[in-house]
C-alpha cells in the first residue's frame, strides 16, 4: 500500500507550481564552459502532452522527463559561482525540491527509473563537457534531498539508483567508488515493499520478543533514544492521538519502540515513561547495529510496516508518518 498525491496535487506540480525548497550558501567552484552560451536562463520546465495533461499519466511523464531540458547537451550554457548550465543555482535547487513530491506521486518502479535516468543524463553531460558543474550539482542535490538525515524529503529508495551510479562512475577513484558502494548497500536494506529484517528485543520486564512475532494490522517501528528531544515530541503526539490509541486498542496498530545503543542503564532508567500499550524494548546485544540489520543513521528513525512486516515507509520524516497514521485512523473509522 502506498499513499500518493491526489490527481489535483499532481497537476499542480507538473503544471509548474513551486514548492518550498531551501537555498544554501554556494561554495561550488566553476568556470565558463568552453563554447557555451553566455546567457542566463530559467529552469526549463517539463511540458506534459495535452492528451495526458493531468492525473497519474501526467505525473509519470513529468517524473521521466523532469530534467531533460536541464541536461540537454545540444545547447550548453555557462557555469559560474551562481549559475549551473546558465540557470541560477537557486532555481536548480528549487526544481529538485519540486521533483521530490512528483516522485512520491508515482510508483516506486517509475520513481527509481526516473532517478536512474537522471543519473545517466547527468553522467552523459559530464562526458560531454567535464568543465561544467551539472554533474556535481545534481550529485550534491540528490544526496542533500534524498539522503541527508535532516531532509524532510529524504528517501533512501530514491537515492539508491543515483548512488549506485556514483559507485560505478569512472571519474571517481576506487576509494571514492567504494564509499558510494557502501552507501548503496545501506540504502538497499529494508527497501519499500520488502519484508523488514527480523530481530529480537527485550522489554522492560526482561521478556524477549521478535518483530515478526508481533501481530497487528500495521506496525510503527520507532528507533528512539531517551535523550532525544525529537523522540519525546513524537511520543507526545502519538499519546495524544485518539486515532492511534483506538487503533492500538483494537489491534490494528502496534508501536514497537526500540533502543539500539549501548547505554542500557540509561534506557532502564527511562523505560517506565513509555506508554504501556506499546512494545518498548532494547537490543542488549547490539545486534541491530553490529549486524547492520537497519541503516539507522539518526534518531529518531521511523518505519511503517504492514501486517506481514513489509515496509510501507522507510526511515520516513515524522510529519509523513504521523500524516499516514491519521489517514489510516480515518480509513478504519469510515
Amino acid at each position: 500500500m502506498a499513499v500518493s498525491l491526489s490527481a489535483a496535487a499532481v497537476c499542480l506540480f507538473v503544471c509548474g507550481c513551486t514548492s518550498c525548497g531551501g537555498g544554501r550558501g554556494d561554495s561550488r567552484s566553476g568556470g565558463a564552459v568552453s563554447g557555451a552560451q553566455a546567457v542566463s536562463r530559467h529552469f526549463p520546465k517539463v511540458t506534459v502532452p495535452d492528451m495526458i495533461a493531468c492525473g497519474p499519466e501526467a505525473a509519470e511523464y513529468a517524473a521521466e522527463h523532469w530534467w531533460d531540458g536541464f541536461t540537454d547537451t545540444s545547447d550548453t550554457f555557462f557555469c559560474d559561482q551562481a549559475h549551473v548550465n546558465g540557470i541560477p543555482y537557486a532555481e536548480v535547487e528549487q526544481a529538485f525540491a519540486d521533483y521530490c513530491p512528483v516522485l512520491e506521486s508515482v510508483s516506486m518502479t517509475v520513481a527509481r527509473r526516473s532517478v536512474s535516468r537522471l543519473f545517466s543524463r547527468a553522467e552523459a553531460f559530464e562526458r560531454h563537457d567535464s568543465s561544467s558543474t551539472v554533474f556535481e550539482t545534481l550529485a550534491d542535490l540528490a544526496e542533500k534531498y534524498f539522503y541527508d538525515p535532516n531532509s524532510p524529503l529524504r528517501n533512501e529508495d530514491f537515492y539508491l539508483p543515483f548512488v549506485k551510479g556514483l559507485s560505478e562512475h569512472e571519474g571517481f577513484s576506487r576509494p571514492q567508488r567504494d564509499i558510494y558502494a557502501y552507501t548503496a548497500e545501506m540504502c538497499a536494506l529494508n527497501s519499500t515493499g520488502e519484508k523488514a529484517a527480523d530481530f529480537e528485543f527485550s522489554d522492560r520486564n526482561g521478556n524477549v520478543h521478535t518483530l515478526w512475532g508481533i501481530s497487528a494490522g500495521y506496525v510503527l517501528l520507532f528507533f528512539s533514544n531517551p535523550g532525544c528531544e525529537s523522540c519525546h515530541g513524537i511520543i507526545r503526539t502519538l499519546e495524544e492521538s485518539g486515532e492511534v490509541r483506538k487503533m492500538i486498542s483494537e489491534g490494528r496498530l502496534a508501536v514497537v519502540n526500540i533502543y539500539i545503543d549501548e547505554d542500557i542503564a540509561a534506557w532502564l532508567e527511562y523505560k517506565d515513561r513509555y506508554p504501556d500499550s506499546w512494545y518498548n524494548g532494547c537490543d542488549p546485544n547490539l545486534v541491530i547495529r553490529t549486524d547492520m540489520l537497519y541503516n539507522v543513521r539518526a534518531i529518531p528513525s521511523l518505519y511503517i510496516l504492514d501486517k506481514d512486516k513489509r515496509v510501507i515507509m522507510k526511515d520516513a520524516p515524522a510529519t509523513k508518518v504521523l500524516a499516514f497514521l491519521k489517514w489510516l485512523g480515518n480509513q478504519c473509522d469510515s
